[in-house]
């Protein structure tokens, strides 16, 4: 079976769960003949590869390095899981400054050592922040920088699955824009269960008002609910979805998703957020989401939170002011 391409991939992060994770997704759906993994802990990371040597994958060259030069010489695309996960009691935006600095180290390696990268997928939380950092210092283009965003989406389906008595694919249509975290706007009026839309279900006794606040709740809850059934965030989900994402960008099987995105538009401006994205070899691409006006109310207030964080940033001495910014990255 031939690979997608040849070109380097390389996993930051690759000795932890997610980061093995994803190099084991990546050689399992043959991305790649050329795979580098990267971590700042050599033991880890070298245990990682040593098992994928014992999986005895056919045709590919396996490197490691804790030297991000050595590691992002030549990458074509990166895929990065390199901060600090969270803990139980912990939100997202409790990462926010300490990640958000890794990030900005990362963006400064591929300005360093890739300049023509590919495409950078960034997953580590609070995504939308540390993938805007990134993108920042990276150089790269807005369509070259996306953020992992598709597990609130998978985690609506998969609730309304289970309310219904549903298989997960018979659910259709399920999206959350905005932010990846508690302040995300879930969409529900183009979701459909067998063929029916939600919208006619809701207020019956299949489902009442109640109980869609209560799947939308557990929807923006489902990485907490993780942590307190697993003891630890999630691993396998975000793996599985950002591979899924960079074989989309590499040309291979369409990505199903929202991914989070640089948007600067009329309405939201100079952010990371979710948006109705497209992945190709051509990058990134989006358009903005069509919802109910409660819908896009609840975006609304999905923006103004991410916009906070971001100014946060800028107090912290992060980022500089967004008027700062085509210095750092002429193409923002």
């Amino acid at each position: 079976m031939a690979f997608l391409t040849d070109d380097k991939l390389v996993i930051v992060g690759a000795g932890g769960a997610i980061g093995s994770t994803m190099v084991q997704t990546a050689l399992t759906m043959r991305l790649t003949s050329n795979l580098c993994l990267y971590d700042v802990v050599a033991p880890g990371m070298m245990g990682v590869m040593e098992e994928m040597f014992h999986c005895g994958y056919d045709g590919v060259t396996l490197t490691a390095t804790t030297d991000p030069e050595e590691a992002f010489k030549d990458a074509k695309y990166i895929i990065s899981s390199g901060g600090a996960p969270r803990k139980a009691g912990m939100t997202r935006e409790d990462l926010l400054a300490g990640n958000c600095a890794i990030a900005r180290g990362l963006g400064e390696n591929i300005k360093k050592y890739c300049p023509d990268l590919k495409h950078l997928i960034v997953i580590f939380n609070p995504a939308d922040l540390t993938g805007l950092v990134a993108l920042l210092y990276s150089g790269l283009k807005p369509s070259q920088v996306t953020t992992l965003a598709a597990l609130d989406s998978t985690r609506l389906q998969s609730a309304i699955a289970k309310k219904f008595g549903v298989k997960q694919y018979e659910v259709t249509g399920c999206a959350t824009y905005g932010g990846h975290g508690e302040q995300m706007a879930v969409f529900g009026s183009a979701v459909k269960v067998k063929g029916t839309p939600l919208y006619d279900l809701i207020g019956t006794d299949a489902c009442s008002e109640a109980d869609w606040e209560q799947l939308k709740k557990d929807t923006t809850q489902g990485g907490a609910k993780i942590i307190e059934l697993r003891g630890r965030s999630s691993w396998q989900s975000p793996a599985y979805c950002s591979v899924e994402m960079i074989r989309a960008i590499m040309g291979g099987e369409s990505f199903r998703w929202p991914a989070g995105t640089y948007v600067k538009n009329e309405k939201y401006q100079n952010i990371m957020m979710a948006m109705d994205t497209t992945l190709s070899t051509a990058g990134c691409t989006y358009q903005m989401p069509k919802g109910t006006a409660e819908e896009m109310a609840k975006l609304d207030q999905s923006y103004a939170h991410l916009c906070k964080m971001r100014d946060e940033l800028v107090t912290l001495g992060i980022i500089p002011a967004i008027s700062e910014w085509g210095k750092i990255n002429p193409n923002l």
